[in-house]
């Protein structure tokens, strides 16, 4: 089951994805020669009638294309120009190009909405709802109903910012809170608890947590949606910078045998822990795609954007040959993730 709910995720996020890129084309006229899912050798294929497009299902369930004419190096003399990505005006490349990134935060905002109306959903507010006895947070003095404002100085808008950035502490030394309690503004001094386990590995807990009340309702599920989406791609944008910075490496990331790991951590958890996982790796999907790195959709923005403001074309074939460096560090990085994912297993 673990596997059918990996790859149906996965599936589900790609194809959404993909789509985006396929129903602007079509609609700005663009030829697109083949919509796929997945790659490696094909399992199943077929075209509609009256359709150039062949509709394809591969079998490596890690990705998908749209492959379209005048998308990269021009050489295909049977298609009209007119039918070609780079004769359409920009802002119309630029939506068939971003389409998938915004059909991934749709359908990320989406399943967030459905959970929160369909098994409620708590507060995202970073008010302190346990604290747990003789911890290290109520020996510091933090209460129940205090409301984070900071911590070490950095904004604490919504309780993921708090998990997010206790965890990147991750350390022993003392976490500054700033709070708000009945009684004013403070600051208190927090030195968390390290915890090791049987296997060796090291946490560190604060004793405290969210307020458990669960919220229902069309207005609270639109609230919470919003709420944790801006929440889910704060933290991506943290994350990221952690990795520039080097506050995290390479070995927090995960791949897809990381992610099948989760998916059925979160099977046992329930199906509504599946639909956020399915949101929040959507979302995730979304916001590493607007990167402007080669080979995302974010870098074909830039380009287009470029050539707008620039008024010249960027050279086509010193474009593709940027761009399938990029994909061959982006398949070196998912090698190399995927050897520490299967190295955790054991």
């Amino acid at each position: 089951m673990t596997l059918i709910y990996f790859v149906l995720m996965l599936g589900i996020i790609i194809f959404i994805h993909e789509l985006g890129h396929f129903f602007w084309a079509k609609k700005s006229g663009v030829y697109c020669y083949e919509f796929s899912l997945g790659f490696g050798p094909k399992l199943f294929s077929f075209k509609r009638k009256n359709d150039e497009t062949l509709y394809c299902l591969r079998l490596i369930p890690i990705g998908g294309y749209v492959a379209m004419a005048g998308e990269e190096v021009d050489d295909d003399t049977s298609v009209a120009q007119d039918k070609k990505m780079y004769n359409k005006p920009w802002y119309k490349k630029l939506i068939i190009v971003l389409a998938g990134v915004i059909n991934n935060f749709i359908l990320g905002f989406v399943v967030l909405f459905v959970i929160a109306l369909i098994y409620g959903s708590y507060t995202t507010d970073p008010v302190i709802g346990v604290v747990t006895k003789n911890s290290s947070s109520q020996k510091a003095g933090l209460k129940k109903g205090d409301i984070i404002l900071k911590i070490n100085d950095e904004k604490t808008k919504t309780w993921d910012d708090v998990t997010l950035k206790l965890t990147l502490a991750n350390n022993e030394k003392i976490q500054v809170f700033t709070v708000k309690t009945k009684n004013g503004v403070k600051n208190i001094k927090v030195k968390p608890t390290k915890i090791t386990d049987k296997k060796g590995n090291v946490s560190y807990s604060y004793g405290i947590a969210l307020n458990d009340t669960k919220y229902y309702g069309i207005l609270n599920s639109l609230k919470y949606a919003t709420s944790k989406f801006g929440s889910i791609f704060n933290s991506m944008i943290v994350t990221i910078k952690a990795l520039i910075t080097g506050k995290i490496g390479l070995n927090s990331l995960s791949g897809p045998v990381g992610i099948y790991s989760i998916v059925g951590t979160q099977r046992k958890a329930g199906f509504s822990s599946l639909l956020y996982l399915l949101a929040y790796l959507s979302i995730n999907v979304g916001f590493i795609n607007l990167i402007p790195f080669p080979a995302f959709d974010g870098y074909r923005a830039l380009i287009i954007i470029i050539e707008k403001i620039t008024g010249k074309k960027v050279d086509a074939k010193i474009d593709a040959i940027i761009n399938n460096i990029g994909l061959y560090l982006l398949f070196a990085l998912m090698i190399y993730i995927t050897i520490k994912d299967v190295l955790r297993l054991f």
